[in-house]
């Protein structure tokens, strides 16, 4: 299963405040933060269990709010 974040989740997670939270969980830059947002990959850096928690607490959302699945080809 392919995570990604939703399109609302990412506008959100931009605010500076949460990007400087996100860089200290998981360890890296705010640049990186904003890189991570810009590309939006499947199951990356911001899907990881510990940026959704901070995501989840953040936006006091659950993951069905933030998360979206994309069908891989195998099922399909």
């Amino acid at each position: 299963m392919a995570l990604r974040l939703k399109a609302d989740t990412l506008t959100a997670i931009k605010h500076p405040a949460i990007r400087r939270k996100l860089a200290e969980t998981l360890d890296c830059t705010d640049q990186s933060i904003s890189r991570y947002i810009k590309d939006n990959e499947e199951n990356g850096e911001l899907t990881k269990a510990a940026a959704l928690k901070v995501i989840r607490e953040e936006l006091n959302c659950d993951d069905s709010e933030i998360l979206e699945e994309e069908r891989t080809a195998a099922q399909i």
